[in-house]
């Protein structure tokens, strides 16, 4: 089950986007910061930006470019990969497109509430065994959060709001997140941008999971909060070596769930398959940033492109 959390918590992340203001806010304050004066200015500087280079590829005909970048959605402040073979490729482009463009603040708080609070009148906890539940309120008290902050919530929403929150408290900022700088630069460039999804969609794989399957994932998802920040990084490395074979095994294997991964991997990657073939008709330059998981592994977007008389071929740095 714990290899099955590793495709879950990386999909969870595509949408910590649109969860990370409601993560933050149920958040237990803070100790109070060090005064910036107090600290030594020699080990008060930041450290030099680390330089890593994610895989990049290109899809290409007469007329029509698109490139092909994963992303990570939530990263710590410090790498730096927005430049090289990225950075030409993204100013080259006349639109960005991503997995989805984010709503307002406000649209955004509406859809969870319509999608994430339980309707039914039963608590969070009380969908859990007397056995899970004492796995669940630990981890809660590991990030600070009482036991009763999400109990309106279903299950996955938990589980997405529980992940965010370790995560930011372990170094990782959803505003370093790949699609966030990418979207800045392209409002700074006056470029267009797009999706291929939209938030309601996305959350509505979560959604549409059965309440069984939904709490083993918020019960996992407690059980490895102390090696998230592990396995993130982890992902992180593989993405900015980069290994995209390595990224694909890392959140793929052992996931036995047919159902699940059709729905989070080999369904949405054929759709955008499909996207790229009807885009191949339209002349222009197009940088798809989406998931780096989608880009990886024997289902990737990439390995459907042939059946379509498509191929991907990798952009050198």
């Amino acid at each position: 089950m714990r290899t099955k959390f590793k495709i879950l918590l990386a999909s969870a992340t595509a949408i910590a986007l649109s969860l990370g203001s409601t993560a933050q806010a149920q958040q237990a304050p803070s100790e109070a910061p060090v005064a910036v004066e107090a600290l030594d200015p020699v080990k008060a500087a930041p450290p030099a930006p680390k330089d890593v280079d994610p895989a990049l590829w290109v899809v290409k005909d007469e007329d029509t470019t698109i490139y092909l970048f994963g992303t990570v959605h939530i990263l710590k402040p410090g790498l730096s990969w927005f430049d090289e073979a990225v950075k030409t490729a993204f100013d080259s482009s006349d639109r960005l497109v991503l997995e989805m463009v984010e709503p307002s603040a406000a649209d955004s708080q509406a859809l969870f509430t319509k999608l994430a609070i339980d309707k039914s009148g039963k608590t969070l906890r009380s969908k859990m065994t007397d056995a899970d539940r004492p796995i669940y309120e630990a981890a809660l008290g590991k990030t600070g959060l009482p036991a009763e902050a999400l109990d309106p919530l279903d299950p996955w929403a938990a589980a997405v709001t529980l992940s965010v929150v370790a995560m930011q408290q372990q170094g990782f900022d959803i505003n370093s997140g790949v699609e966030k700088q990418l979207t800045a630069a392209a409002n700074a460039a006056k470029k267009p941008i797009g999706g291929v999804e939209t938030m309601e969609y996305q959350l509505g794989i979560f959604d549409g999971m059965p309440e069984s399957e939904q709490v083993r994932f918020l019960v996992e998802s407690a059980k490895v909060i102390d090696n998230s920040q592990q396995m993130m990084d982890r992902m992180v490395e593989l993405w900015g070596t980069p290994d995209p074979d390595g990224l694909g095994k890392l959140m793929n294997e052992g996931l036995t769930s047919r159902v699940l991964y059709d729905a989070l991997l080999t369904q949405r990657n054929a759709n955008w398959a499909r996207w790229i073939k009807a885009e191949m008709d339209k002349p222009g330059t197009t940088f798809m940033a989406v998931g780096a998981g989608h880009l990886a592994g024997p289902t990737s977007v990439q390995a459907l492109l042939p059946a379509y008389g498509l191929n991907a071929e990798r952009v050198a740095y």
